[in-house]
């Protein structure tokens, strides 16, 4: 890429991604245009081209940083968890945070717009598409927790699933379950997830 050292460009990409990060959080991939994040950066919409193909191409980029820095955050709450039902409880209270939090996570994790963006980047260009394995949340923890006696469930896929489908309730908030606070949203969510863990373990 002619006309930028390498640390400028290692730099304008950073800051492309940040500004895309901001811009996608705030007002969502429709309503975000490439003028916006060049604008914020302060360099030519030709000068973004020079980086990416497509609006949906720095998406892409922005929900995989947010897919690793939620990984990052669950391992990390994880091992610090002393039992497998404490390594459950945290996973989704952690992960059930973030959904609500961040409306990207949302997007990553409720809607599966990573998935869509990829394969809709990969029609465009003739690829072959983006594998489930590529995509999906793949637990870590699934095969270990499949292993235990105790735990009900001894399929690591289907572990997997049911976790990416239980963050669904993230969506509750929106729905008429009573919970008209945060403190009373709280409440709803941590018997959730408390009744999610007893069904889990069989070991009482």
């Amino acid at each position: 890429m002619s006309g930028f050292s390498d640390a400028e460009r290692e730099q304008i990409r950073a800051e492309l991604v940040a500004a895309g990060r901001e811009l996608f959080e705030r007002f969502g991939f429709e309503r975000t245009r490439i003028k916006d994040v060049t604008d914020a950066v302060g360099i030519g919409t030709s000068t973004f081209y020079r980086f990416y193909d497509s609006k949906e191409a720095l998406y892409v980029e922005v929900l995989v940083a947010e897919r690793e820095e939620l990984e990052a955050a669950i391992a990390e709450a994880v091992a610090a968890a002393d039992t497998p039902r404490e390594e459950v409880r945290v996973l989704l209270k952690t992960t059930l945070r973030e959904v609500r939090s961040n409306p990207l996570i949302s997007s990553l994790i409720v809607d599966g717009e990573l998935r869509a963006f990829q394969d809709r980047i990969a029609d465009a260009e003739g690829d072959e598409g983006i594998s489930p394995a590529a995509t999906g949340s793949n637990l870590p923890f699934a095969a270990r927790w499949a292993g235990l006696d105790a735990f009900r469930y001894d399929d690591p896929q289907l572990i997997d699933e049911l976790f990416v489908s239980l963050v669904f309730t993230a969506r509750s908030r929106n729905a008429p379950i009573g919970a008209d606070s945060d403190e009373a949203y709280e409440r709803v969510e941590d018997a959730l997830i408390e009744t999610i863990v007893d069904g889990l373990f069989t070991d009482g």
